[in-house]
């Protein structure tokens, strides 16, 4: 875990938005015909939309919260799917409570 990098993903209105959005997908998007966004995530059109910021925008926020490790991915035919890493997100809690 590099917490400065976690620090800097979260440092971010909007990236803490798409947090706070992927916690609970069902309750700020509209699926995909036949994806649980649940299990799958939710595509980047979707979080590019509801941010109302171009794709490239959108992407790059993602991007950050990736390599920070708070998402994760995955394919499925022509879409990416976005969705938070609640095993890392533990981490990340364990780690403020007890080293800082």
């Amino acid at each position: 875990m590099e917490p400065i990098e976690i620090f800097k993903a979260l440092s971010n209105e909007s990236r803490l938005q798409i947090l706070n959005w992927l916690k609970e997908p069902e309750k700020h998007f509209t699926p995909h015909e036949g994806v649980d966004m649940r299990k799958t995530g939710v595509c980047v059109s979707q979080v590019t939309e509801k941010l109302n910021m171009t794709q490239s925008t959108a992407s790059q926020y993602l991007t950050i919260l990736l390599r920070a490790g708070l998402i994760k991915t995955e394919r499925n035919g022509k879409y990416t799917y976005y969705k938070r890493d609640e095993e890392k997100i533990r981490e990340i809690g364990a780690f403020l409570q007890y080293e800082l």
